[in-house]
């Protein structure tokens, strides 16, 4: 599977997003429009993490919810 799986179910995984990343706004998550490299930026900005620590989580979301 790849991340479009994800895009497509965007407006239904925006609430786990946001569970699992507090900080975000529904405009940062709608934003991004399940759109990887967005979610990533948004990630980085809000938290000041490093964009592969922003990757890691963003992997680990997608291997929770691309079934």
């Amino acid at each position: 599977m790849n991340w479009d799986v994800i895009q497509g179910k965007w407006k239904q995984l925006k609430g786990d997003a946001q569970i699992q990343w507090g900080k975000l706004t529904d405009d940062d998550l709608d934003r991004t429009e399940g759109n990887r490299e967005k979610l990533v930026g948004v990630i980085q900005e809000r938290y000041g993490i490093a964009k592969d620590d922003a990757e890691r989580q963003v992997d680990s979301f997608y291997n929770n919810h691309a079934t």
